[in-house]
């Protein structure tokens, strides 16, 4: 295997879940089918609240952004990993693993933040509904999706230039569908305790701070909900939120099961739990969104019948 001055290796070899052909193929058409209904359904959130300019508010601005890092994740993981599953040479290079590193840290922050501004979004609706056009203005969300995708952008560099400093050697074998932090570190054959250390701290403010926006959010919008002395009333507002609860359980839920643990204890069984939050969940999401959201089924209804009128005319 070449060698690089500072890496120790110039590729890494990305073998996938499983070897066996017959698993493979499986495998292959299971990752296809997710990964072409995550861009169909990501791409009709996006393109609905586009072009219905009643689905311009915050609300929707936001479930747009994250239909769009989604679609984004997807894309940069899935089809190298159908073309390693496709192919005897399952070679990635070292810049493209670090590159697919990037964008995979970036892009998971970037979930995470977006979901603490929507849960922001729906305290405000909820709980200060008189004030809801003054304190989610336009300049405000757009402020706060500036901020997120810097924020975003800026952890997925540092984590990566981390990364820089790691040194591999021998055989670069990695029993898993992309290029993982963890995988990587597990790989390394310098002394990754420091960087280790560096990796669990930073994560927990990324992390932690939003779900605790989350949970403070939620915690004030179940109270105001409560005092609500309409049954009907209080089931639409709770049904408003199930949505957005039911993403951060998923997301948070899986992520938690992968990155919550020592890099000692990581293993091949936590493949199954990163899968959930790198497909599954993308996939999930616009179904979620979308599935008892009548102002979703109607601009999704508006979009396709101005599709069939236009082919018509």
């Amino acid at each position: 295997m070449h060698r690089d001055n500072q890496s120790g290796t110039s590729e890494f070899l990305l073998l996938g879940i499983s070897e066996s052909p017959k698993e493979q193929w499986i495998l292959f058409w299971m990752f296809l089918s997710m990964y072409l209904v995550t861009v169909v359904g990501n791409v009709l959130i996006i393109l609905a609240i586009a072009s219905d300019s009643r689905l311009h508010t915050p609300m929707y601005v936001f479930l747009a952004n994250l239909s769009f890092t989604d679609l984004f994740f997807v894309t940069n993981t899935i089809p190298k990993t159908l073309v390693n599953l496709q192919s005897q040479n399952k070679a990635i290079s070292y810049v493209g693993c670090l590159t697919q590193l990037y964008f995979l840290v970036s892009l998971v922050t970037l979930d995470n933040f977006i979901l603490a501004t929507m849960a922001y979004d729906r305290y405000v609706a909820i709980c200060r509904p008189l004030h809801y056009v003054t304190a989610m203005s336009p300049g405000l969300c757009i402020l706060l999706l500036t901020l997120c995708w810097a924020l975003s952008v800026l952890y997925g560099l540092f984590l990566t230039l981390l990364m820089t400093r790691v040194t591999f050697c021998g055989s670069q074998k990695i029993h898993y569908i992309f290029c993982e932090m963890y995988v990587l570190l597990r790989l390394a054959c310098s002394n990754t305790q420091i960087i280790h250390v560096v990796l669990i701290t930073s994560g927990c403010f990324i992390f932690f701070t939003p779900l605790g926006i989350m949970i403070m959010s939620y915690v004030w919008i179940v109270r105001a909900i409560l005092r609500i002395p309409s049954a009907s009333s209080k089931y639409k507002a709770f049904s408003t939120c199930a949505s957005h609860l039911a993403v951060v359980s998923l997301f948070y839920g899986t992520l938690g099961m992968v990155y919550l643990q020592p890099l000692q204890t990581y293993s091949m069984k936590d493949s199954v739990a990163t899968v959930m939050y790198a497909v599954v969940t993308p996939m999930m999401n616009p179904f979620i969104y979308s599935l008892r959201n009548k102002d979703m089924h109607g601009a999704l209804r508006r979009l396709f019948l101005g599709k069939a009128f236009r082919r018509l005319t």
